[in-house]
């Protein structure tokens, strides 16, 4: 038995031994593996203290080396040399060192910077299989990046800035699928992005900069993690990239980008950084950027951006910079860039009325507004005087001949009332000679994207009576819809199978087309998503006198019934839940927004309603009804949009303000609906519900959702709730003055969206506790 022990004992004992020495063997072995790597490397001052006796694992780390190991196995390589350190000696073997290097098999993270490294990328690299993060910036590689990283499964960060990668981007790169950084600035890289970006769900930084890119950006939408993403200096355009909107930083700077921003960039909530520089982009610039809640650097310089900047604009209160130099704006800068210090702003280079910052005559950016406007092809020459003053006088007597064709056409038919049968043309063929220029020269005019099409809608042009009879069966009563001040409405039928709305108008004065050809040439500039657009017009004539008897207006078909009728009018389908109300009264601000600043003159005192408020099959919301002064001078009154009686004493920007505040009133009725699912009966009745809505603000979260339809108050989130409730009240508030302007009204209904989280099947209340939910199918909204 004592025997037995003893054999045991000793049994015991040379295991501990051999696994001591294997220990030791295999830390020996990845200590001579490093120091090869230090002598490849040309013995850098960064590894001065590496030696044959030094305790790798246990080293201590500092900012140019660490070691870091996991049961005794190298796990962590960091090596970082002196910025603008030269290549290694011709002897250098790219080739050698990493045959060195993948002998740390155990490598998660291996970072190799700025220390001279030259030659093509071996793919033997990918042979480190557990690798998570590769960082080899600041060196000499050059040829493609090589295909075998493809087979890094775990790769969750890839850098390789700073050197000569030439080629394409390679398609295999999207079958990355837990790449979280991808980081190829400052390279040869060239040719279009691939298309398998678009696989990297997890990717959260992307940056191109410093390149040869060209082409279209592919569509990014799917990357709902991506927050930063650098594009600098590259050929990319000519639009705008589709992105998701958690982005922090977007650098779009000197590229080859030239359409509109899309309206959707001003949702990015959480974006710091936006430049924009050194573009052609056109079209107004949406100054509701300058109020991001997080933006702190903003940049458009050198671009064609348009449009009237105001005093009274708001700003986020981390702004602090802000170059809008080298652009084509006119107006006031803002105060808020003015008066706080912390704020750098330029501005030089417009057509600014500031005198501390030098700017060009307003007449510059007319025409260049004009140029780019109408004649996007030709937008970077400035077009010579003598080529206006042709163009103009060209115009003139074009008209002038038209008309005088028109009228000789029609005194040949008989006596009585006859209809001038046009035929179908844009409506720049009936444009006023003077009047545009007026409308152009304050920059706020929509771009011509929006003219030409935009949001799928076709042209602008004029209508024929013959198609106007056979969409509606000669105005059969089978197609009427109704009749109010604003006209006859029948619905029609184009040959191309669409749907139209047609407004007839009766004129009661006695006017020729040119009396009301800057009424239509507004009338085309209505076209928005969130409104009821225009598709066109047509004109009916006297025999007498070749006045205009008639005016027909064209506009596009919305089948889904009114946002009251989805709300508290009992349609037939289920209700629309919480997010879907949010986006509805988000897509009515921005359509009001449009009304009061995206055309020049502004429509204002619009008398919005729940009623005039129209769902598409998206259930997108559109405003049909808006105060045109066509209609409005029809019926012998004066257009709220520029001037009314009660307000003729006040000067221009006060009487726009305190229409704007009407519009503003209304949109808080229809808030109001919104929240409560159903009609308001009186004006006594929104003034007890805006005082119990005041009081639940201030009380428990319970007394809220008890304000709140049925239909949704158990979905909708805490903050979200109690945002909405709270612009609702302002809106609502007997003194115009005391009423948040349309901007603020925006961001805060996309803050309410921002907080409630549509997919969510259970809604937390403020002290956390989980308030079960209904199941309700999503339908998809994007808000533009």
């Amino acid at each position: 038995m004592a025997k037995a022990f003893r054999y045991s004992a000793i049994l015991l004992c040379v295991v501990l031994v051999l696994l001591i020495s294997g220990s030791e063997q295999l830390q020996s072995s990845q200590g001579e593996t490093l120091l090869r790597i230090q002598r490849l490397l040309n013995y850098p001052s960064s590894l001065s203290s590496w030696n044959s006796s030094i305790d790798f694992c246990n080293s201590e780390p500092n900012a140019s080396v660490t070691v870091a190991c996991y049961e005794k196995s190298i796990t962590q390589l960091h090596i970082v040399g002196s910025k603008g350190t030269p290549l290694l000696p011709r002897n250098f073997s790219i080739d050698s060192f990493v045959t060195t290097v993948v002998g740390l098999a155990s490598l998660k993270v291996l970072t190799l910077v700025s220390l001279g490294l030259w030659g093509p990328l071996p793919g033997k690299i990918a042979r480190l299989s557990s690798l998570e993060i590769l960082n080899m910036s600041s060196n000499f590689l050059y040829d493609a990046i090589p295909q075998e990283l493809s087979s890094l499964s775990g790769l969750q960060s890839l850098g390789l800035d700073d050197n000569m990668f030439a080629g394409e981007v390679p398609n295999w790169i999207g079958s990355l699928q837990v790449l979280s950084v991808l980081s190829l600035r400052k390279n040869m890289l060239n040719g279009s992005l691939p298309d398998s970006l678009s696989n990297l769900e997890n990717l959260r930084v992307l940056a191109l900069a410093h390149n040869h890119f060209k082409g279209e950006v592919p569509d990014l939408r799917s990357l709902t993690n991506l927050q930063v993403l650098d594009l600098e200096d590259n050929a990319f355009g000519p639009q705008f990239p589709q992105l998701g909107n958690k982005l922090v930083s977007l650098v779009l700077s000197r590229n080859k980008f030239r359409d509109g921003l899309p309206a959707e960039a001003t949702s990015y909530y959480q974006l710091q950084r936006l430049d924009l520089s050194n573009n052609t982009f056109v079209g107004p610039f949406p100054q509701s950027l300058l109020s991001l809640p997080s933006v702190t650097y903003l940049n458009i310089a050198d671009n064609k951006f348009t449009g009237m900047l105001f005093e009274n604009q708001s700003c986020s209160a981390d702004l602090e910079f802000v170059d809008l130099s080298s652009n084509l704006m006119t107006g006031h800068v803002p105060n808020c860039l003015l008066q706080d210090s912390k704020k750098k702003a330029l501005y030089a280079g417009n057509c600014l009325a500031t005198g501390d910052q030098d700017q060009h005559p307003i007449s510059i950016c007319r025409n260049e507004a004009l140029a780019v406007g109408i004649l996007p092809q030709q937008k970077k020459r400035k077009p010579s005087k003598a080529i206006i003053a042709i163009s103009v006088i060209g115009g003139i007597v074009g008209g002038i001949a038209l008309v005088g064709l028109i009228f000789l056409a029609v005194r040949k038919v008989k006596s009585g009332k006859t209809i001038q049968k046009s035929t179908i043309r844009l409506i720049a063929e009936n444009a006023s000679t003077g009047y545009p220029t007026k409308l152009l020269s304050d920059a706020r005019y929509i771009s011509q994207t929006m003219k030409l099409g935009a949001l799928g809608l076709p042209a602008y042009r004029t209508f024929s009576l013959e198609e106007l009879e056979e969409a509606t069966n000669n105005f059969d009563t089978s197609a009427f819809m109704g009749e109010g001040s604003q006209g006859q409405i029948y619905r029609g039928r184009l040959k191309d199978g669409s749907f139209v709305v047609i407004r007839c108008l009766k004129m009661k004065r006695s006017h020729g087309t040119h009396n009301f050809m800057h009424h239509i040439e507004l009338i085309s500039k209505l076209r928005h998503r969130h409104l009821v657009s225009a598709l066109g017009h047509g004109f009916e004539y006297y025999l007498d006198d070749s006045s205009v008897s008639r005016i027909f207006l064209v506009f596009e078909y919305v089948p889904n019934g009114t946002l009251r009728s989805w709300i508290s009018g009992g349609h037939a389908r289920q209700n629309i839940h919480w997010t879907h109300r949010i986006a509805a009264a988000i897509g009515v601000a921005k359509g009001i927004q449009f009304l009061h600043t995206g055309i020049v003159p502004g429509v204002y005192s619009n008398n919005l309603k729940i009623t005039d408020v129209l769902l598409d099959q998206n259930l997108v919301a559109k405003i049909s009804s808006y105060n045109l002064p066509l209609l409005a001078e029809n019926r012998g009154m004066v257009g709220h949009g520029a001037s009314s009686g009660a307000s003729k004493d006040l000067s221009l920007s006060a009487r726009i303000n305190q229409d704007e505040k009407v519009d503003v009133y209304d949109f808080g009725l229809i808030l109001l609906e919104i929240l409560l699912g159903r009609s308001l009966t009186s004006g006594n009745d929104v003034d007890v519900l805006q005082d119990q809505l005041q009081a639940s603000i201030t009380s428990d979260d319970a007394a809220r959702r008890s304000m709140v339809d049925p239909a949704v108050r158990r979905v909708c989130s805490y903050q979200s709730l109690k945002t909405m409730m709270e612009i609702c009240v302002r809106c609502l508030l007997k003194n115009p003055a005391d009423r948040p302007s349309i901007e603020d009204i925006l961001w805060n209904l996309q803050f309410a969206a921002q907080v409630q989280d549509p997919w969510r099947g259970e809604s937390q209340s403020s002290e956390g506790s989980p308030v079960a939910a209904t199941h309700q199918p999503q339908l998809h909204i994007t808000i533009y």
